[in-house]
């Protein structure tokens, strides 16, 4: 019964209301699995002192082993690490751009469809919008045809196609536009993440090259 009169409601609101829909099932897929990603990586990510500590004594190899069994999708910043530790006869300045490199290279990958949830958030008004201006066309229209002569009932369907997309339309941007802020948080603190994990990481190259330099 109540899913009868949803449709029914959702009929009344033209054809813009299934794209508008489209956007908001869109958006939210986009969102849960973008979340659960970050979520892990923010987990699992870190804890690695015993790493560090093998590579200020110098233990590459020990420190490449420790790493491979700890690469997974989610250990970003292990991954990293183990790229850094594989560069043929590496200095300073090599290990830090291929670190850097490294770094920028996984928070575009992670960003990925973070531009589709904000345009899906940006075209979901402005499809309501439409809704609402095609709505009051048709209702204008309406009058026009019957010369003035017209009552609220005859008006109903081009107001509630109007009214309909707008509602919807704000109702599918307002959530999909604080899930991408949201997401943009995680990724900034993603980044935040590996930046101090790398510079740790540094650090720890810098202190074992010093003492058995």
């Amino acid at each position: 019964m109540i899913e009868s009169e949803a449709i029914n409601l959702l009929n009344k609101g033209g054809l813009l209301v299934w794209p508008i829909l489209l956007c908001s099932i869109a958006g939210m897929t986009i969102f849960i699995e973008r979340w659960a990603l970050y979520k892990n990586i923010l987990q699992y990510c870190g804890n690695n002192e015993n790493i560090f500590s093998s590579v200020i004594h110098s233990d590459y190899s020990n420190a490449k082993t420790l790493l491979s069994k700890n690469i997974t999708e989610y250990t970003i910043d292990k991954r990293i690490m183990f790229e850094a530790l594989n560069v043929d006869a590496p200095d300073r300045e090599t290990i830090e751009m291929v670190i850097t490199h490294a770094v920028d290279r996984e928070v575009t990958i992670l960003s990925k469809h973070l531009n589709t949830l904000a345009v899906l958030g940006s075209v979901a008004p402005l499809l309501g919008l439409l809704g609402t201006v095609i709505g009051m066309i048709k209702a204008f229209s309406v009058v026009e045809e019957m010369g003035g002569s017209v009552n609220a009932a005859v008006l109903a369907g081009g107001i509630w196609e109007a009214m309909l997309t707008t509602a919807l339309g704000l109702l599918a941007a307002i959530p999909l536009l604080f899930f991408h802020n949201h997401l943009d948080g995680k990724l900034q603190m993603i980044q935040t993440q590996l930046e101090e994990g790398t510079i740790s990481f540094m650090k720890a190259w810098s202190r074992g090259t010093v003492g058995h330099g």
